[in-house]
């Protein structure tokens, strides 16, 4: 699935980074030229993305100053359109880089990949699909669909073995506002193995993520009730900085979260940068955080992480 350099000067567009156009600099030719010898994992991508993913990090080098990375890196797909179900093409497991369409999981896990590129100075778009790889599958190696990290308790637990992101809170009753506690109990796919197409294509894969599960639950994490986002960023629920990761959980029966995204403040308030199936797009929220997790009946509080500085 690759489309021609035509579409480039719109995918750049979309994600506001000017009207010039895409200037392709020697890095992105070289990429461009050699990136499919390489790889060496199974990439579904287009010649804009990996284009777009170069130039990115180009210009990080030059642009970002001392701006937070996750944050830096997030608004550059301002006004994305938000697409669902991107990861579930093909039967074969394989990496799937899209940055034209985003949804809250997909959205977090380019900004991530692009802020550990730009941690270590790596601007190939190689580079990125390793980080990006290592950020999605369980222990960072993809074999097949099980090796997903789909459940964003499996993504926050691996990430931390991992070194890529530290969790912020610990389970203590007086580590306010982090004084609630969230015991795992997930089995949503392998009771409804039939609303995904991999397990229905794929019946022996139920038992594997059946197992997972079973692995995960009765585990207990600390969390912020949501009526606690109401505070100002000058008492402790200022733990959490610009650019921390946020997942926001949820009581439904067999499920661990409901939607992800990025915190940061204005005027001493919380809000969300997240890719919005409601608004269609990523955006900025206007709202406050507190006045968002308000309207979402089935939503509990928030766990958070936080980008590790790699050595």
């Amino acid at each position: 699935m690759r489309y021609g350099l035509l579409m480039i000067g719109y995918w750049l567009l979309c994600v506001g980074c000017g009207a010039k156009g895409p200037a392709k600099t020697e890095q992105a030719i070289e990429t461009e030229d050699t990136v499919e010898s390489t790889i060496d994992m199974d990439v579904e991508y287009t010649k804009a993305d990996s284009v777009l993913v170069v130039k990115l990090l180009t210009e990080a080098k030059t642009q970002r100053g001392k701006e937070n990375r996750v944050m830096y890196f997030g608004k550059k797909f301002l006004g994305l359109p938000y697409v669902g179900f991107t990861l579930e093409n093909g039967d074969k497991e394989h990496l799937i880089v899209n940055l034209h369409g985003l949804d809250c999981t997909t959205f977090v896990e380019t900004v991530l990949a692009l802020s550990l590129c730009d941690q270590q100075d790596a601007r190939t778009f190689k580079d990125y699909c390793r980080n990006l790889s290592k950020i999605r599958y369980r222990d960072g190696k993809m074999t097949d669909y099980t090796s997903r990290l789909h459940y964003f308790t499996w993504w926050g637990d691996d990430n931390v073995k991992l070194g890529i992101v530290k969790e912020i809170g610990k389970l203590d009753p007086q580590d306010f506002p982090f004084d609630a506690v969230q015991t795992i109990h997930i089995d949503y796919m392998s009771k409804h193995p039939n609303l995904y197409k991999q397990l229905k294509n794929h019946p022996e894969f139920v038992s594997v993520i059946k197992h997972y599960e079973e692995e995960t639950n009765g585990k207990k994490y600390a969390y912020i009730a949501k009526e606690d986002l109401k505070f100002h960023q000058s008492t402790p629920l200022g733990q959490i900085k610009d650019g921390d990761i946020v997942a926001m959980l949820t009581d439904q029966d067999g499920l661990d979260t409901r939607h992800i995204g990025i915190a940061f403040w204005k005027n001493g308030n919380l809000h969300l940068l997240h890719a919005s199936s409601l608004y269609k797009k990523v955006l900025m929220s206007k709202e406050t955080f507190y006045e968002y997790e308000k309207k979402q009946p089935k939503h509990i509080g928030i766990r958070v992480w936080r980008l590790c500085e790699q050595k």
